[in-house]
């Protein structure tokens, strides 16, 4: 297949060359960019001299369906929901790395966003992307509105004690850490080195965007609406994200019958790994590399079950994720141009 990429100068972007560059099936023909059309990637990010020398185009629907077969959307939320729809009419697979087609409700968008939203229709035939949880809806798609980052930690730590009921209903915490590049490649003054550096920092408590859209999805898979604390904390590292997940117990479980369970629940899911009795993930154990590593443990003092969720939130976070989707919708193996080991140290 040939790709086009739309948002290509940024990290999102940059994650989809530097893997499709490695898939055996797919060939990186088209990178978009509004800010930086006329200038070569290579321009952008040096490390891509050598490996793919490209300019940046400007976005025209007519083109890309001319010369690709799938578009991935590597943009800001609000950017999507009016490009997108012109390369579904024109026949495209589309991949939405952004929030604009994640929420089902428009009005949930609207409130946690601040942007209008997407047409209903358009929100019901996006397929969410969460390979995990929904292989049968991908594998028939056309349209996926790709997880976010924490959503995708987050729902890959619950859904087998969610699913099993084994979780007190409206007593879930989720404590999220992520590094810097989940902010994306703009100047800010946040993300200044002197500003995050030996630093750690909460932010959006109780307003972050991600909320909705791992309460929409814990709703599908346990069959009932809640809400659930999350708040989000900006580390002082370029990759990676943490959910360390804390809930009251409904049944009495102990950590191993809990290990046991989610072992049974992915044996079928290539990158998710679940650690042994005692030990719990670090991000830096799954840096660079498509993984989910999930740690458990009860507290029987307090009947609360504390899950620890790592990913790297560019890869398994955002273009990881979509890969293995295209994967799973071309019906290929959906490790196919993903099986990287971690980086370590």
């Amino acid at each position: 297949m040939k790709a086009g990429i739309v948002g290509a100068n940024g990290y999102g972007g940059a994650e989809l060359i530097r893997l499709l560059t490695n898939h055996p099936s797919v060939q990186v023909e088209m990178l978009i960019s509004h800010t930086t059309q006329g200038e070569k990637v290579e321009t952008l990010y040096p490390h891509l001299s050598g490996i793919l020398e490209k300019p940046l185009e400007a976005f025209d629907a007519d083109v890309l369906a001319e010369r690709v077969d799938v578009v991935f959307f590597a943009t800001p939320a609000g950017v999507s929901k009016e490009l997108l729809p012109k390369c579904l009419k024109r026949g495209l697979t589309c991949i939405d790395l952004s929030g604009d087609f994640r929420l089902k409700d428009p009005s949930e968008y609207e409130t946690w966003y601040h942007k209008a939203p997407a047409a209903a229709g358009q929100l019901a035939d996006a397929v969410y992307g969460l390979p995990e949880l929904n292989r049968r809806q991908i594998e028939s798609a056309h349209f996926i509105a790709n997880p976010g980052c924490y959503p995708t930690a987050s729902l890959l730590g619950l859904a087998p004690a969610l699913k099993d009921g084994a979780l007190e209903k409206g007593s879930i915490i989720i404590d999220g850490k992520s590094g810097v590049s989940g902010s994306g490649r703009k100047a800010a003054t946040g993300n200044l080195f002197s500003e995050v550096n030996e630093s750690v920092k909460a932010y959006k408590l109780g307003t972050h965007q991600h909320t909705p859209e791992i309460e929409q999805e814990m709703a599908a898979i346990s069959g009932y609406r809640q809400s659930i604390t999350f708040t989000t904390h900006l580390i002082p590292m370029t990759r990676g994200l943490m959910c360390t997940i804390y809930a009251n117990l409904a049944k009495g479980y102990s950590t191993r019958e809990f290990i046991e369970m989610y072992r049974h629940f992915y044996k079928k899911s290539p990158f998710v790994r679940i650690r042994p009795l005692g030990t719990w993930p670090a991000t830096k154990e799954v840096a660079g590399s498509n993984y989910c590593d999930i740690g458990l443990h009860v507290d029987g003092r307090t009947r609360r079950l504390t899950i620890v969720s790592v990913i790297d939130n560019v890869v398994k976070g955002a273009a990881g994720q979509a890969i293995q989707n295209l994967n799973m919708m071309q019906g290929w193996e959906e490790t196919t141009g993903l099986r990287y080991t971690p980086i370590y140290p």
